[in-house]
């Protein structure tokens, strides 16, 4: 995959995430989780227990279940400003989450690192699966790129499969 794109004038950067990048990390995750948590009334300290612990479970799941994943840090113009977890496996290229700082969203950040990601997989002739939660509006992102909705994962997540015009082609 490609680590440096243009957007804007803005230089994105994709670079390994090092073991002194996991406050940063955490902070990315827990601005994803803000808006579900205002409807708890809970303190602050108590919402960042409660995401510390999150964050630290879905590290666990993922390297337990995912062993060969990537996990990168989103730099723009030399700061970080997200993350991006990749696995890679035979017959597929899994995009395990893509996470935006909330003022680096809504910039075209996002859409060109997924395009990046689905000329990838065009290059390697094998889709591009994530999944969402039902809720996410990035799902409408994710439709006009041309991900299509292909089944539910558990209660909470759509899979969702981006599938490159020379795999989908039927061969002669």
């Amino acid at each position: 995959m490609n680590t440096d794109f243009q957007v804007g004038k803005a230089q994105i950067h994709l670079r390994p995430a090092r073991a002194d990048d996991a406050a940063f990390l955490s902070r990315v995750y827990a601005s994803t989780r803000t808006e579900e948590l205002e409807q708890v009334n809970w303190t602050d300290e108590q919402k960042a227990v409660f995401l510390q612990m999150q964050f630290d479970a879905q590290t666990d799941h993922y390297k337990k279940n995912y062993p060969t994943a990537e996990y990168l840090v989103v730099e723009r113009n030399g700061l970080p400003i997200g993350r991006l977890t990749l696995e890679r496996k035979p017959g597929q290229l899994l995009m395990m989450e893509l996470s935006l700082l909330p003022e680096a969203r809504n910039q075209g950040i996002g859409a060109t690192l997924i395009q990046g990601l689905m000329d990838e997989a065009a290059g390697a002739g094998v889709p591009l699966v994530l999944r969402v939660e039902f809720f996410n509006p990035v799902i409408r992102l994710y439709t006009r790129l041309g991900f299509v909705k292909t089944r539910e994962v558990n209660s909470v997540y759509h899979e969702m499969i981006w599938t490159p015009v020379s795999v989908a082609a039927p061969r002669a």
